[in-house]
C-alpha cells in the first residue's frame, strides 16, 4: 500500500487517498476541504464515512441533505450526488468506498442476504456505530495487522446493515417498462462507445426515443443526464488506465476528454482529488 502523507493545495484542502488491496481493494479517503465543491457524480460502490467537523451538504435523490459534525452517511452504489461545504470553515471526513461485491459479501455472511444492498437514509445518527467507524478507519490509516483491520470491517458493516440497511428489491420485482429498457440501453451505448464523440441525436436513435424524452427518462432512472453519465464512465476509465501507470495526457485523449486539463477538472470535481495525486497514491508502474 502506498504511503499515507497528505496532499495540500493553495486553498487549504487537505486529502489522503488509498486502497487497501488485502480487504477487496477497499477505497479510502480523509479529507478537509474548505471550498471544494464535487459535481454531481455516481461511485460504483457504496460511500459510507463519518463527519469529524464543520458541516457540508450534498444533493441526493432529489433532495439537499444537510450533513453536520458527528454524523454518519451511506449512499447506495451508482446513485448520483454532489457534496459541498456550508461555511467559510469548511468541513472534514473520513470515507469508506466498499465495492458491492465486498458490502454484499460481508450482507450474505453475517445476515445471509443476498443481492444488493439499500440504505433508506443516507445521513443519520449512532453514536455507537460512529465509534466503530471511527476505528475501522484509524485502523486503516494506522497500517493495523490484517487480522484487526479484517475484524473491524466485518463487524462495523454487519451494525451498519442491521441498523440502517435493507434488501433492494431486484429487477425481477420491478414493473414491466420500455422505458427503463431503453435507458439500459442507452447505458450499454455509452459504456461502450465512451471515447467516442457521441450525439444525442445518435443516442436517441440507438434507443428509439426522442431527444427530450431520452433526456426526461435517462436522469428519472440514473439521476444523471446522458451527458454527466458519460463523464463518470470517462473517469471510471480513467482512474483504471492510471492505476497501470499511464500517462495523464495519454489517459486524457484514450478516454475521451478534451485534454489534460480537461481530465484533471472533471477528475478533481468528481473524486475530490487530481490525477497526479491519483497517481501519486496507488498506481503500479506501467508494463
Amino acid at each position: 500500500m502506498a504511503t499515507l502523507e497528505k496532499d495540500r493545495s493553495n486553498d487549504g484542502d487537505q486529502t489522503k487517498f488509498w486502497q487497501v488491496p488485502e480487504l477487496g481493494n477497499l477505497e479510502v479517503l480523509h479529507a478537509t476541504y474548505r471550498r471544494h465543491a464535487f459535481e454531481r457524480h455516481a461511485h460504483e460502490g457504496y460511500a459510507t464515512g463519518i463527519i469529524d467537523c464543520g458541516a457540508g451538504s450534498f444533493w441526493y435523490r432529489g433532495t439537499t441533505r444537510a450533513v453536520p459534525a458527528g454524523s454518519l452517511t451511506a449512499l447506495d452504489a451508482g446513485e448520483a450526488h454532489t457534496g459541498q461545504v456550508v461555511s467559510g470553515k469548511g468541513w472534514s471526513y473520513r470515507i469508506l468506498y466498499p465495492s458491492k461485491a465486498l458490502l454484499e459479501n460481508i450482507a450474505e455472511e453475517a445476515f445471509g442476504w443476498r443481492g444488493e444492498m439499500h440504505f433508506p437514509e443516507p445521513v443519520f445518527h449512532d453514536a455507537p456505530l460512529a465509534a466503530s467507524m471511527d476505528n475501522l478507519h484509524r485502523s486503516l490509516e494506522e497500517l493495523a495487522s490484517t487480522l484487526e483491520r479484517e475484524s473491524l470491517l466485518l463487524s462495523t458493516y454487519a451494525s451498519l446493515l442491521a441498523r440502517h440497511a435493507e434488501q433492494r428489491r431486484t429487477p425481477e420485482c420491478r414493473p414491466a417498462s420500455g422505458e427503463p429498457r431503453a435507458v439500459s440501453r442507452a447505458r450499454e451505448y455509452l459504456d461502450e462507445c465512451f471515447a467516442e464523440d457521441v450525439s444525442l441525436r445518435k443516442l436517441a436513435e440507438v434507443v428509439g426515443l426522442s431527444r427530450y424524452h431520452l433526456i426526461r427518462t435517462f436522469r428519472e432512472n440514473v439521476g444523471l443526464p446522458p451527458h454527466a453519465y458519460l463523464t463518470q464512465v470517462r473517469l471510471r476509465r480513467a482512474r483504471k488506465q492510471l492505476a497501470v501507470g499511464e500517462p495523464i495526457a495519454t489517459v486524457a485523449q484514450g478516454v475521451g476528454f478534451v485534454d489534460q486539463s480537461h481530465l484533471t477538472r472533471r477528475f478533481k470535481g468528481a473524486f475530490g482529488i487530481t490525477p497526479g495525486q491519483f497517481l501519486r497514491r496507488f498506481a503500479a508502474p506501467a508494463s
